[in-house]
């Protein structure tokens, strides 16, 4: 795990144990409209209220451990797809290993024949046998046939001789697919225990909240999301922004906003659960367009255009890691899936840092 993850994992737990600190008899966290306690023999102040300052600051934590999670889960559907390929290509391999070791019966076996006709000659130089021969004539047309077989024989040999060759290649490129295989099998391990603990924790920390301290979370992460998407929007980027869907962006953008509702999931490609990639990913399948499955290769592989010449059915990336996608569907808003205890929702497309933005049928 990198320096920047574990600094993460601290201030996590950091916030964790505070809350629970302030969830122990006496200090948990209480709506405002909380009735006043009844008095005991050991009476003890009422518990403050929890303040918009520090509301705000599980939010912000929220955010890293959620965003972290994110990144663990384009981790995990890295590898997922890998050990596919590699899987397939193992397939592929084994099917030529069987077919090679066949042709290479075969060869064998007609290597065999010729090898015992020519034990039956005796083995006898031409001359000797052109001497020994009833008929010369009868021999110098055999001793023609002999010089072909001869040649194909050699030919028999070599070709033997390439398939052996051919199977020593694809038993060694097997085994290193397998190789691949298992530490891709790790990696997705490792990715889902991250994904897992960065969960564990966000629920862990909004769990110690009461209903309306949950309810003024929600505010303030709306807020957040609009003051951004105003920002976005007062720079007057959207004036800038005309371009029409395509065909295939038509029919994506119609996949994508069917599945609203729908709950988030880690590694999901739906069709009942989706996480932010598997959703773009399966919209685009869903046009014909097959695109790579996770974010960051959406951002390495496909074609960049620029945030003014985007239109509907397009992807933007966000985070300066490409950790996050949704898909332009026009006015200025995306369809996405945010994030886990969320669903499949319409956003401001400038709700997030945005990094960029890709087409998949440029």
């Amino acid at each position: 795990m990198g320096t920047g993850k574990r600094g993460l994992v601290t201030a996590a737990i950091t916030v964790v144990c505070a809350v629970t600190v302030l969830a122990a008899p006496g200090t948990a966290f209480a709506s405002q409209t909380s009735p006043t306690p009844t008095p005991t023999p050991t009476p003890s102040a009422s518990p403050a209220p929890v303040s918009t300052k520090d509301l705000e600051a599980v939010r912000q934590k929220l955010e890293k451990l959620y965003h972290a999670a994110a990144v663990a889960t384009d981790e995990y559907n890295a590898a997922e797809e890998k050990a596919e390929q590699q899987s397939a290509e193992i397939v592929e391999l084994a099917k030529k290993i069987v077919k090679g070791q066949e042709k290479l019966d075969e060869l064998k076996k007609r290597a065999g024949s010729a090898a015992a006709a020519q034990y039956r000659t005796g083995g006898l130089p031409d001359e000797a046998q052109l001497m020994l021969s009833d008929n010369p004539g009868q021999f110098l047309d055999g001793a023609g046939r002999v010089l072909q077989g001869e040649r194909a024989t050699k030919a028999l040999l070599e070709e033997m001789t390439r398939t052996q060759q051919d199977l020593k290649l694809y038993t060694k490129d097997a085994s290193a697919q397998w190789k691949k295989l298992e530490a891709n099998r790790k990696a997705k391990a490792t990715a889902t225990k991250e994904i897992k603990k960065k969960i564990a924790a966000a629920e862990e920390l909004e769990s110690q909240l009461e209903k309306e301290e949950k309810e003024r979370l929600a505010e303030l992460e709306a807020e957040a999301a609009r003051k951004a998407q105003t920002a976005w929007l007062d720079s007057g980027i959207l004036e800038d922004i005309s371009g029409q869907a395509s065909e295939q962006g038509k029919k994506a953008v119609e996949y994508a906003t069917a599945q609203m509702g729908k709950p988030y999931e880690w590694g999901a490609e739906g069709p009942d659960t989706y996480d932010c990639s598997g959703l773009t990913s399966q919209a685009w399948i869903s046009a014909d367009q097959p695109i790579p499955r996770t974010s960051q290769e959406q951002w390495k592989q496909l074609e960049r255009v620029d945030v003014e010449d985007m239109r509907p059915g397009d992807l933007i990336i966000y985070f300066d890691d490409a950790s996050h996608v949704a898909m332009y569907i026009g006015d200025g808003a995306i369809v996405h899936a945010p994030r886990p205890n969320r669903t499949v929702t319409i956003a401001g497309a400038g709700s997030m840092p945005i990094l960029g933005v890709v087409r998949p049928d440029a």
